[in-house]
């Protein structure tokens, strides 16, 4: 018998001991929730991946999960390719994209976790050489948070060394933004980055005329300003606004990318391995964009963004939040702005199981 069969695969949730309700320009987050997906060998050996779920939709979630976790059972762990095409063939009537991506992406995560641990070696080893290390910038300034709570934060990113920090925009008021993003500069200084993320909140007036006020408060990128399908929007607003522009954490494939490449419309993609469905498609949309002389810098999750962006030629850097820090065993290292790949088995890192409430098993 094949060692490395699937033999069980339990879904499991988390919250965040960070957990608070927060906003940004498009939504309403009342806590920070995480779903987890456990695979197990024949050998014992466990994988593990997890995805941010917040609160959305979580019965649909669970049977998406418990559909498409039924297409790993029997496989072995190496078999993230064959397991995502029995995927997106079952999936093919129904659509590819969507939840049943996301259910694709973590148990795929959780495979790659169990192979490496099954070989006794980090997942980028199975990849290819890597960087040691990888810029890293502290992420949030949420539009809940009051101007106190939001210096706060950006000052604590930099006294714990971080170089760069982004926050929220796209308040229905164009001045609450400047003065926001205007005492950020101020707080943190002329030497550390500062970005800005809409998440899609403004239209295209709005997100010109944001760009044209901040722009000499040397923003490092302006990411997410308009819905993800305007193209010709981002075309123009990077033309016009004098400011880089970072988009691509709402896709599931690379259709987007492709027509943004071609437009010359972004300066910066950030893929989201969970939405894309998995690593392999993580790294095919990197070497895309590298043919178009884009650097990656993927979103959220520093976890599997930090060993991956090691071994991809244009990384710029991983997105950090300390939201999952306080319920694994061993948190990604950050030191002076960089985020280190572990070399731990597998991913490098565990939830705790005191912090997980089972929810679906298989």
């Amino acid at each position: 018998m094949d060692p490395t069969r699937i033999t069980s695969l339990r879904f499991y949730e988390a919250t965040s001991p960070l957990s608070r309700p927060i906003a940004d320009a498009t939504h309403q987050i009342p806590g920070i929730r995480f779903v987890i997906a456990r695979v197990t060998l024949a050998d014992g050996t466990v994988g593990e991946g997890y995805l941010l779920a917040f609160h959305f939709q979580p019965q649909t979630l669970r049977a998406a999960l418990l559909e498409i976790g039924a297409y790993a059972l029997d496989r072995p762990a190496d078999a993230t390719a064959e397991f995502n095409a029995a995927c997106d063939h079952a999936s093919e009537y129904l659509g590819q994209n969507g939840l049943l991506r996301w259910a694709r992406g973590v148990v795929n995560i959780a495979m790659w976790d169990a192979r490496a641990r099954h070989h006794g070696v980090p997942v980028w080893k199975l990849l290819g050489p890597t960087a040691n290390r990888v810029p890293t910038y502290g992420s949030g300034g949420w539009l809940s948070y009051s101007l106190d709570e939001l210096l706060a934060e950006v000052r604590g990113y930099v006294g714990r060394g971080f170089t760069a920090v982004k926050i929220k925009v796209g308040s229905p008021e164009l001045e609450r933004d400047v003065e926001r993003v205007t005492r950020v500069r101020e707080a943190v200084g002329p030497k550390v980055r500062v970005m800005i993320d809409a998440n899609q909140g403004c239209d295209l007036p709005a997100a010109l005329a944001l760009a044209q006020r901040v722009r000499p408060l040397d923003i490092g990128w302006f990411e997410e300003p308009l819905p993800h399908t305007d193209f010709d929007g981002y075309e123009q607003l990077r033309r016009e606004g004098g400011i880089a522009i970072a988009m691509g954490e709402r896709e599931y494939d690379l259709v987007p990318l492709r027509e943004l490449a071609r437009r010359q419309a972004i300066d910066l993609w950030q893929p989201d391995i969970l939405r894309l469905g998995g690593v392999e498609d993580w790294l095919a949309s990197a070497k895309l964009a590298q043919t178009h002389g884009i650097p990656v810098l993927a979103h959220y999750y520093k976890e599997y963004d930090t060993p991956l962006s090691g071994v991809i030629p244009n990384a710029r850097g991983v997105e950090s939040f300390d939201w999952v820090d306080g319920i694994v065993d061993r948190p990604v290292r950050i030191e002076n702005g960089f985020a280190y790949p572990s070399d731990e088995p597998g991913w490098g890192f565990r939830f705790r199981d005191d912090a997980l409430r089972e929810i679906a098993a298989i």
